[in-house]
């Protein structure tokens, strides 16, 4: 039943195809002005004892923002219009289809979202000759729990927002993700209180996860990732679901 969702929201996005390259081109921005740009006066970071260019470094990190982008969008801003304004899980929930369905259907589609972005970028690092590895292929998986991760957790906060103000804690908690979760140097420079506070992040665990695959340096790291990317999806999905009956069934 939750692909019923799925395709109901394929149905509505068919003529806006436009949405997705507004999230898609933040990503590639920053690759071309940071990795590119000030990656030109910077020979390049330590990754698993090998030295890559600053490029190379700051392109996977992108790639796992753009899988972020895709699925914390839907799974927030959508998802808080369908739940408040639109009324749609009501109309749902009036058919077979449960919570379950629903928090299972949004999500998918959220993580559909998250791996279209990322197909879309590690296609363009592969043009600029930004991978090195053929492990890199794994990186779309990878990018696929990065979106579970977000639009899991994503779905449950929103939930809990009562109007649109709401949402700059969202923009709060995603922008220093974005600056500080090893996307632009390495987290070694951090005090040792707040690498840890860094390390804890799932964008940082998605960082670390692409970084590795597309270098081809892969460690114990990338296998605390996808565990850790993995839990949060699925708990937070179960929350949200748990958070629905709360609102819709009562």
């Amino acid at each position: 039943m939750a692909w019923q969702l799925v395709l109901r929201h394929l149905r509505v996005y068919r003529r806006s195809w436009f949405v997705f390259v507004t999230g898609f081109l933040e990503p590639v921005f920053y690759l071309f002005s940071i990795g590119i740009g000030v990656g030109a006066m910077i020979p390049g970071f330590d990754v698993g004892g090998v030295l890559v260019s600053y490029a190379a470094f700051v392109a996977p990190a992108m790639l796992a923002t753009s899988a972020m982008n895709g699925a914390i969008m839907d799974s927030t801003f959508n998802i808080f219009f369908r739940l408040r304004y639109a009324k749609l899980y009501d109309a749902l929930l009036a058919t077979p289809m449960t919570t379950l369905d629903v928090a299972v259907g949004e999500v998918t589609w959220s993580l559909m979202r998250g791996g279209i972005y990322a197909t879309g970028f590690l296609a363009l690092m592969a043009a600029m000759g930004l991978v090195q590895s053929w492990a890199a292929l794994l990186a779309l998986p990878a990018c696929l729990l990065i979106g579970l991760a977000f639009a899991g957790l994503g779905m449950w906060l929103t939930t809990f927002m009562r109007s649109w103000q709401d949402f700059e804690f969202i923009t709060l908690a995603l922008v220093p993700m974005t600056l500080f979760s090893g996307t632009f140097f390495p987290v070694t420079g951090f005090p040792p209180a707040v690498r840890w506070m860094v390390e804890v992040t799932p964008l940082y665990r998605g960082v670390v996860l692409c970084r590795e695959l597309t270098t081809g340096l892969l460690s114990s790291a990338s296998a605390i990732s996808v565990v850790y990317l993995v839990a949060m999806g699925i708990t937070g999905m179960l929350l949200a679901r748990r958070r629905l009956d709360h609102l819709l069934l009562r």
